[in-house]
């Protein structure tokens, strides 16, 4: 294990995380079958056994069933609460909530940060949620009702640390400068078929403000992964070749050097690792004791962007 930080805080990690999206087998909590339960607690177990130490939720996940099966883990086997920091999101409201008519949107008013976090302490089954975020921009965020709504979940021990998702540099910015805490995370889609974050200020503003970056699909889906594929004359072949050329010199799968790859940068990436197969979960550790040659991340790097460097 290695020591890593989430943005102004400490904690013991294999600098990856374990996205809990999809451990109920379905975006409907009428779906969750105790087959399904059983299924999504082997994936939570085996991430625990592995050694991950963030757990990555959100209160949209299966409408509040992942957080649930976790929280029934939980109380099953409290030893492990200790064992791992828990971290979930709230922001999105789908369409149709609360009528037929009412429309897809985003929502950081102080109601509804409190109301949100209330109902995911009480799935998750624990006193305090480690790590809040913002799940997507708010363009009728206002800081300062934020900072109400943050002070009294900290104040009140339901808190320890937020952070936000989805967010553009300027977003960070607008946000930090007014709720008087620190931003502890940005979680946003990082991997080789998505290079934006590291032009558009992102990963510098990471660096300069000691916010760690969370990555999302990590694999870009899958096709990144293990066995991932793209279509016949797509250019993104080239990078895959390299891709299963170093694995091989590595003695690991495709998967694990597309999480090395962001483990190198020195933002301290930390890739949310989402699948449910246990063997994968278990497999994809092995990418924190890879370093690549700088040589090699910029061969891949090159591959991805499909032109030369200026």
């Amino acid at each position: 294990m290695n020591t890593q930080r989430v943005g102004q805080t400490d904690l013991v990690s294999s600098r990856l995380s374990y996205g809990c999206m999809r451990i109920a087998g379905t975006w409907n909590p009428n779906e969750i079958t105790p087959e399904r339960e059983t299924a999504g607690r082997a994936a939570l177990l085996a991430a625990y056994e592995a050694g991950y130490t963030l757990f990555d939720h959100a209160d949209i996940y299966c409408a509040g069933g992942c957080e649930t099966i976790h929280g029934n883990l939980l109380r099953d086997t409290p030893s492990l609460r200790d064992q791992a920091l828990i971290a979930t999101k709230c922001g999105i409201i789908f369409g149709g909530n609360p009528n037929p008519d009412s429309p897809h949107r985003y929502d950081f008013s102080k109601a509804h940060i409190l109301a949100s976090a209330e109902k995911s302490l009480k799935r998750l089954n624990v006193e305090t949620i480690d790590l809040y975020q913002l799940h997507r921009p708010d363009l009728l965020m206002n800081p300062a009702e934020i900072a109400e709504a943050f002070d009294l979940l900290h104040r009140a021990g339901k808190v320890r640390w937020f952070g936000v998702s989805n967010f553009s540099p300027s977003f960070v910015t607008a946000l930090a400068r007014h709720i008087g805490r620190p931003v502890a995370v940005n979680q946003v889609e990082i991997h080789l078929g998505r290079l934006d974050c590291f032009s558009d200020g992102t990963l510098d503003q990471c660096i300069a403000d000691d916010i760690t970056p969370l990555a999302w699909s990590p694999l870009g889906g899958g096709w990144l992964g293990e066995g991932g594929t793209v279509g016949a004359g797509d250019p993104r072949h080239h990078l895959l070749s390299l891709l299963d050329d170093l694995a091989k010199q590595h003695e690991v799968t495709r998967t694990e050097i597309s999480l090395a790859w962001l483990l190198k940068h020195p933002s301290k990436i930390i890739p949310i690792v989402g699948s449910t197969k246990p063997e994968k979960i278990r497999q994809a550790v092995k990418a924190d004791a890879i370093d690549l040659h700088r040589e090699d991340w910029y061969r891949l790097l090159v591959a991805a962007r499909q032109k030369g460097l200026p």
